[in-house]
């Protein structure tokens, strides 16, 4: 299983703990690199374990915390795990544009709304097929294509392409989503978003396609998420983060 994979992969790559941010929409730890990950955004009323010594600590020892139910701790978990990760890419691609090339008249699948996405409609007009799926209650608009998660058991199957959100690494669902994925064909498999780990093996586990952030510009990052940036993009955080995707099509 993805989420302890990396864990065991962290625990075999130790570093000592520089610091950690959790900011509301995203994570950092400091170690070897800036690793990233999303921040829960239920968890408004919980508290990680160990807070305010978080730093004190190894990656081995926070790289637990990714199989927690405490999802600000499986947060923080993912963060530092890919504070670790040597990143591998190919290329400096949003992996939601290497989707769209892709998906000329086939049946696509989203798990997760990328509502910040410029060519979201996009999908649309080049689908035979687009269909979103959604945890947040509030965003689910079943006119608009945007469906509840609990959708997944029956479109996912049908796909062509399954665009995976990294946000369920930290929710736990990753793993009976790509089962999903390859069931009845082998739909080609994005996982995107800054919580992705670029973690080469993970194509192994079903995987085409990782596609992440590399932070180029530690301070400039740390002060932006800690300050309310919201959704990350290399142009929003004027460059202090880039694009990088591992794909196996290029």
């Amino acid at each position: 299983m993805i989420p302890e994979y990396l864990v065991s992969y962290a625990k075999d790559h130790d570093e000592k703990i520089k610091d950690v941010y959790i900011g509301t929409t995203w994570t950092c730890v400091l170690s070897k690199y800036c690793g990233t990950a999303s921040t829960d955004p239920g968890s408004n009323h919980v508290s990680v374990r160990g807070f305010g010594h978080l730093h004190e600590k190894y990656v081995s020892e926070l790289s637990e915390y990714l199989l927690s139910f405490n999802l600000l701790e499986s947060s923080v978990g993912l963060a530092a795990i890919n504070s670790v990760i040597t990143p591998s890419y190919n290329s400096n691609y949003n992996g939601l544009d290497l989707a769209l090339e892709l998906g000329k008249n086939k049946r696509i699948v989203m798990v997760g709304y990328y509502g910040n996405y410029p060519n979201l409609e996009g999908f649309k007009k080049i689908a035979k097929e687009f269909i979103i799926l959604e945890l947040n209650p509030f965003l689910i608009d079943v006119s608009r294509g945007i469906f509840p998660s609990t959708a997944a058991e029956h479109y996912i199957p049908k796909a062509d392409i399954v665009i995976i959100t990294g946000m369920t690494i930290i929710n736990k669902s990753i793993d009976r989503l790509i089962e999903l994925a390859k069931k009845e064909g082998d739909a080609i498999t994005f996982i995107v978003g800054p919580s992705t780990p670029m973690l080469k093996d993970l194509l192994d586990f079903g995987i085409d396609v990782l596609a992440g952030l590399m932070v180029v510009n530690e301070k400039g990052f740390i002060k932006k998420i800690t300050q309310g940036c919201g959704i990350i993009s290399p142009e929003k955080l004027e460059h202090d983060v880039k694009y990088i995707t591992l794909s196996r099509f290029m």
